[in-house]
């Protein structure tokens, strides 16, 4: 890398990676919607924010939220609907059991609600970090091609030095997964959760 590494000042930014999406209970698996390495993720990086933990850095969460309107049906973007028609009343509501991250990579420092793609849009995500005295990031989570990508270039714009982990992020495709990481490559360091762990445990 061309520049050292300060777990104090970094943080592992998990990209919703929420019962929801990922339980055997949560909303996708009820709509059928279930992908093995998706639900392989939280194991794959475990290490990374453990290792973050134990040198002082920061796991943050991002919560994909449905925002409930009136008698609680969420507010649902037309083209989430029509590729995810299954969503309803209480999937991804704020403070739910599916809303929050899965218990393997609990506690998150920091949790953050996001209502679209990226981690930074119309959110406290800039100013979590900035109050934090974050300026560097390793990202991982799904899906690679949208909140993952969304989120890398919306950091990237704001100066945040960005990881991109390439094991630890995920699409329902492996082909769409591979694209997203080889067009990150061009904002961000793309590197295994293996060799995050290396540089953090060296930092």
């Amino acid at each position: 890398m061309d520049f050292d590494l300060i777990p104090a000042r970094t943080g592992l930014l998990i990209v919703d990676l929420q019962n929801d999406f990922l339980h055997p209970e949560g909303a996708y698996a009820r709509g059928g919607q279930t992908s093995e390495a998706i639900a392989a993720l939280p194991d794959r990086v475990l290490p990374v924010a453990n290792a973050l933990r134990e040198k002082g850095g920061w796991i943050v969460s991002t919560q994909f939220t449905l925002v409930p309107g009136k008698g609680g049906e969420p507010f649902i973007a037309p083209h989430l609907k029509s590729i995810r028609p299954f969503l309803g009343k209480g999937d991804f509501a704020p403070g739910s059991w599916g809303h929050s991250l899965v218990d393997t990579l609990q506690p998150a420092d920091l949790t953050v609600e996001k209502v679209a793609y990226s981690a930074f849009y119309q959110t406290r995500m800039e100013f979590s970090l900035h109050k934090a005295g974050i300026d560097t990031l390793f990202v991982c989570g799904i899906v690679t091609n949208g909140g993952v990508a969304s989120t890398v270039r919306s950091a990237h714009v704001r100066d945040f030095k960005t990881m991109v982990l390439s094991d630890g992020c995920a699409a329902f495709s492996q082909a769409t997964h591979d694209s997203a990481i080889a067009d990150l490559s061009t904002v961000g360091k793309v590197m295994t959760c293996a060799e995050a762990q290396g540089l953090i445990e060296a930092a």
